[in-house]
């Protein structure tokens, strides 16, 4: 949620990945926690515990 909130200047896709997984109750796929790794990164924002990229 830091990532939305954070006035980051999200590419379109990257704004719907995000709204996406925000509100869907599933774990997210090995594919999943690697693309949120890489966007936490790349926004200067720290990892999420549990999430590998």
């Amino acid at each position: 949620m830091a990532l939305l909130t954070s006035g980051a200047g999200l590419r379109p896709r990257e704004g719907q990945f995000l709204g996406g997984i925000a509100f869907d109750a599933n774990i997210l796929t090995e594919k999943q926690n690697s693309w949120l790794a890489i966007l936490l990164k790349k926004h200067g924002l720290p990892p999420m515990e549990g999430v590998d990229g």
